[in-house]
């Protein structure tokens, strides 16, 4: 036993937890030397959404943000998440992209890279840890931590045996959902530090307020280094403070030697920034507190909260809390972290907006049934396996097997709009999200305006000049850009729904420079000649030889599955219930939408790549006659 190191997770899951991963490298700058000179053990400062994240909102290159820290933190190992074989992402990729994406991020800048996998299947860390060691980076194997009747002490121990005999250089007990009690803290890294010969770190959330007591009953049992978060990203969904940690740790052999001055100015900093940016301080909700009876991780409460939300079913955040248990137990007891707590989460918000369970099964949710996630912990349901995937069979196989070599096409695919090797590596991982980022790039459009505030304190995105269009009725757009483009006049003034906002003229089209916050999304435009479609909500349609196809969420509609393929149906094509017409990106998921009967696609209500709400109109089909 001796002095306990700490890991920083100020830069990424601290800020990931509270922030919803909206600090930008521009905030980060100014204090990292500081940071450097503390004496931390490693900086978590990359990886899980960070990536999506820098591309899909931030419009920033997470490659540079790389890149930029590493130069600015010289001394400190920097530290990243890996989700396996999903790398940053929410699906597998197939092993030419974890290896090309792994050994990039060590040439980049990566000293540490976590790994772990939300089911705590080992066949899917292996390739990942493989490459991390063959790139020269060091391998932290991890084992995720939830309760259920699966989850025994025996279960870790065997998990992490394993581990490290596959050549793990540490040991992580990720405790995403502030579960791990004091005592079961001791218990359980006292047994691993006796079998173990490698260091043992420990990873927990705050939530239910036991974090700082299992880290100290964990440093009594030999803990090697445990997470922590400058005071201001600290607390609630967040990890425990790096001010408290070491205060309570002072004066003991476990004192982790870090100097609280310089601590408190870095933390005066952030707190300056939380200000400015308008964020609330991490706190311990009710539901937070009842995390043993859902367990629900903090952070993965704040997305529902705004998913639900954007559904406009805020109200009804009891219900799906009461439904996650049993999607959980349905699905074999998944631990509840990134992508099984998106596909546990998203399920029980569909069953209860639904109103009848398993009625909409996003393609995820099926995949996961289906062995392509991996092994569950337990045995799935078979009613609901049968429901859901009829007489197909799951997998036994690895998932990574199964997926094809896919680089070279990815990186045939984006051609020259990628310019070097990290455009190439992040289309392979988001194309969608990528090749919006690379034409914002080219056009110097798309920066994010302020991050907005949901209604229980958890962050929403800010508004894009793209996001601001898309929220404005489409033919004022198309006339404004109209009298633009034919006149010298370069700013004009309108009303847009009660809401006098003004838009100039420049290189990306059109910019909005009044806040946008409050004008309602108005229905998209038809794309393609359709009838007359019913109001938002319904089913049914004014002609009963038709039916209109509504979006059953809020979010993102693609009439593909990449940016490449071929569409999912064309006006005039003949489709049969069940037949997958489109997809809509909502809640980290990519969800089929499904015709619910038989006929011909008479319209197509929906720009690709644009937003829809819940109960828009998407299509309309006919009924064949007879």
């Amino acid at each position: 036993m001796g002095r306990i190191g700490i890991t920083d997770t100020t830069l990424r899951d601290a800020h990931q937890s509270l922030w919803a991963t909206r600090m930008e490298i521009e905030d980060m700058l100014p204090i990292i030397a500081q940071i450097d000179a503390v004496g931390y053990h490693s900086l978590e400062m990359w990886g899980g959404a960070t990536f999506d994240v820098c591309l899909r909102y931030l419009r920033e290159d997470p490659w540079e943000r790389l890149r930029l820290i590493k130069q600015h933190a010289p001394k400190t190992p920097l530290q990243m998440l890996l989700r396996g074989q999903s790398l940053v992402g929410y699906s597998h990729y197939p092993d030419d992209v974890v290896e090309a994406f792994v050994h990039h991020a060590v040439e980049n800048g990566i000293d540490i890279i976590r790994i772990f996998d939300a089911l705590n299947d080992i066949r899917n860390l292996e390739p990942a840890m493989k490459f991390t060691k063959k790139a020269g980076g060091l391998v932290q194997a991890t084992v995720v931590y939830t309760v259920s009747p699966v989850h025994t002490t025996e279960h870790y121990l065997q998990t992490a045996v394993r581990l490290a005999d596959l050549g793990a250089d540490s040991l992580c007990i990720k405790d995403m959902a502030g579960l791990l009690t004091p005592y079961h803290a001791y218990e359980l890294v006292k047994l691993l530090k006796q079998r173990l010969s490698i260091p043992v770190q420990l990873h927990c959330h705050y939530i239910g307020g036991m974090a700082v007591g299992a880290y100290l009953k964990a440093a009594e049992a030999g803990i090697d280094v445990v997470d922590t978060a400058s005071m201001p990203l600290a607390f609630g969904a967040s990890q425990p403070p790096v001010e408290t940690v070491v205060r309570v740790l002072e004066g003991t052999e476990h004192a982790p030697g870090l100097n609280l001055k310089k601590l408190f100015e870095i933390a005066e900093y952030f707190e300056e920034l939380r200000k400015k940016k308008g964020y609330e301080r991490g706190v311990t909700r009710l539901h937070d507190m009842r995390v043993f009876d859902h367990q629900v991780p903090g952070g993965m409460i704040s997305n529902l909260i705004v998913q639900l939300e954007e559904q406009k079913a805020l109200h009804r955040l009891e219900e799906v809390l009461a439904e996650i248990p049993r999607v959980r137990a349905e699905l074999g007891y998944p631990p509840l972290v990134t992508p099984t707590s998106q596909i546990v989460g998203t399920q029980a918000v569909l069953n209860v907006l639904a109103g009848e369970r398993y009625k909409l099964v996003p393609g995820e949710v099926k995949n996961y049934l289906m062995g392509y996630y991996g092994k569950a912990p337990a045995d799935l349901d078979p009613g609901i396996v049968r429901k859901i995937l009829g007489d197909k069979q799951p997998i036994t196989d690895r998932p990574g097997d199964l997926l094809p070599a896919r680089l070279a096409k990815m990186r045939e695919e984006i051609g020259k709009e990628a310019t070097n090797e990290d455009d190439v590596l992040s289309y392979a991982l988001f194309p969608h999200v990528s090749r919006k980022f690379f034409e914002a790039r080219v056009t110097g459009c798309g920066r994010p305006g302020p991050a907005k505030k949901s209604a229980q304190g958890g962050v929403v995105p800010g508004n894009t000049a793209k996001e601001a269009e898309d929220s404005m009725n489409l033919e004022e757009i198309r006339e404004l850009i109209k009298l633009l483009d034919q006149t010298d006049v370069s700013e004009f003034s309108m009303e847009s729904q009660g809401i006098r906002i003004t838009i100039k003229k420049g290189k990306c089209g059109v910019e909005v420079t009044q806040p946008v916050e409050a004008i309602p999304k108005a229905n998209a435009a038809a794309v393609e000649a359709a009838p007359d479609v019913p109001e938002a909500g319904t089913n049914a349609s004014a002609d009963e030889d038709s039916a209109t196809v509504v979006s059953p969420m809020v979010g993102t509609f693609y009439r593909t599955s990449g940016p490449d393929a071929q569409p999912y149906v064309e006006l005039g094509d003949t489709v049969q219930p069940g037949q997958a017409l489109c997809i809509i990106e909502a809640m980290k998921l990519m969800n089929e939408i499904e015709a619910d009967s038989a006929g011909v696609v008479s319209a197509i209500l929906v720009e690709n790549g644009h937003p829809v709400e819940y109960g828009q109109p998407l299509f309309v089909i006919t009924k064949k006659k007879t």
